[in-house]
């Protein structure tokens, strides 16, 4: 593995802090580094890998896909996509998608079509845009503009005008930062880089009412927590407040580059033919992966095994934090759970790794726990028992 790493080194930007391992394969909630480690995966490619390693029907479909169509471009349609967008708005409430290729994508285009139908219905004055403090919502300009945390604009002022940050779960701060030009609010049901920090079910209601009286449009970014993360196959099922675009990624394609946009008919009509387009995006083969993970999720087995193992992994991880006093926080939904700290976490994970388990933080003080949805209670035991082992170490 060292020569590869060292060749790793030479050809890529230094953009990652990575771990020294080279991952081959994977299977089931497994992976195997070259030299044949095996690890217990609860990163799951950073809550992508949904259905895990090598799911049976993933695999052939996208090779019986391969062997009929990989790209055609958006100049003609093709019936993949179609089927994936028919599951998405079946699923959602909602009415009409956009395809893409990652959650940043489908925040920049979510923020375009906040502000082309208000432009064209509320107003040409009507661009302004409310995130939400400790949010993160990607890397391109727009979307780290949106992102409430300095930390992933440094260095790259001027960021994009017409956009206000508000206090997250606070609905005065949201109404304080309300003005004439507002268009649009963006927020995550579950803040994930930011720490795992679930919305309040109250404020998001509040939210929505405030949204519906000011003629705004409430974007949520589910890019992270959505796609059955929580438990629902959208993270705002927990809420009951359906927002007018919704951005998702990661999951949706199990493992395949995939992001979307879904709105309701009335925001959707802010985009005409040419107003947006993505080369990739919704081509056969990510979209025949999309419409296996959506089908797949939407089985109430699934759905039922992510609230049954966040349950327990939940009453596991709280049980750790009644061992040692430096635990200060469990929280979250479903298989999207949070560790809060008082020392850093950065060395715990280094060792939880070298010990063969796989965790990523969330922040320099919490650990994330977002492993494949098909994840089991001998997985959770063995991932507990490694991290606990690590942790008698920082008494």
């Amino acid at each position: 593995m060292e020569q590869l790493i060292n060749k790793g080194k030479e050809v890529f930007m230094s953009t990652y802090a990575q771990f020294p391992i080279v991952i081959e394969k994977g299977e089931g909630v497994k992976i195997y580094d070259k030299d044949g480690n095996e690890y217990i995966d609860f990163v799951a490619g950073i809550a992508v890998n949904s259905l895990g390693y090598k799911n049976e029907r993933l695999v052939i479909e996208l090779k019986e896909q391969l062997d009929k169509l990989t790209h055609c471009s958006n100049l003609y349609w093709n019936e993949p996509a179609i089927e994936a967008a028919g599951l998405l708005v079946e699923h959602s409430g909602l009415d009409k998608v956009f395809f893409c290729n990652s959650g940043a994508e489908a925040i920049e285009g979510s923020l375009k079509l906040a502000r082309k139908y208000a432009k064209k219905n509320l107003g040409k004055d009507k661009n302004g845009i409310i995130t939400m403090k400790n949010s993160f919502h990607g890397r391109t300009y727009g979307a780290v503009t949106a992102t409430g945390q300095l930390k992933y604009q440094k260095g790259l002022d001027p960021l994009l005008p017409g956009v206000k940050y508000a206090e997250f779960n606070n609905i005065d701060s949201l109404e304080e930062a309300i003005d004439d030009n507002t268009c649009a609010v963006l927020l995550e049901p579950i803040q994930g880089e930011g720490g795992i920090r679930p919305a309040n079910k109250e404020y998001l209601k509040k939210v929505r009412k405030i949204c519906d009286k000011n003629n705004l449009v409430l974007i949520f970014d589910e890019v992270q927590c959505g796609i059955g993360r929580t438990g629902e196959i959208f993270a705002y099922g927990l809420y009951d407040v359906k927002p007018d675009i919704v951005a998702l990624a990661k999951g949706l394609g199990g493992g395949v580059p995939i992001g979307a946009v879904i709105a309701n008919k009335k925001v959707a009509e802010g985009f005409c033919p040419g107003d947006h387009a993505s080369t990739f995006g919704g081509n056969p083969l990510v979209c025949t992966a999309a419409k296996v993970v959506i089908e797949e999720i939407s089985n109430e087995e699934i759905l039922d095994n992510v609230k049954v193992q966040g349950n327990y992994l939940t009453k596991k991880l709280n049980e750790l934090k009644d061992k040692y006093d430096f635990i200060t926080d469990v929280r979250g939904h479903g298989l999207m759970l949070g560790m809060e700290m008082n020392i850093p976490v950065k060395d715990i994970i280094k060792k939880c790794m070298e010990k063969r388990l796989l965790l990523v933080g969330s922040g320099e003080r919490i650990i994330r726990f977002v492993p494949p949805l098909i994840v089991k209670k001998e997985d959770i035991d063995s991932a507990v028992s490694v991290l606990g082992s690590v942790l008698e170490g920082e008494i």
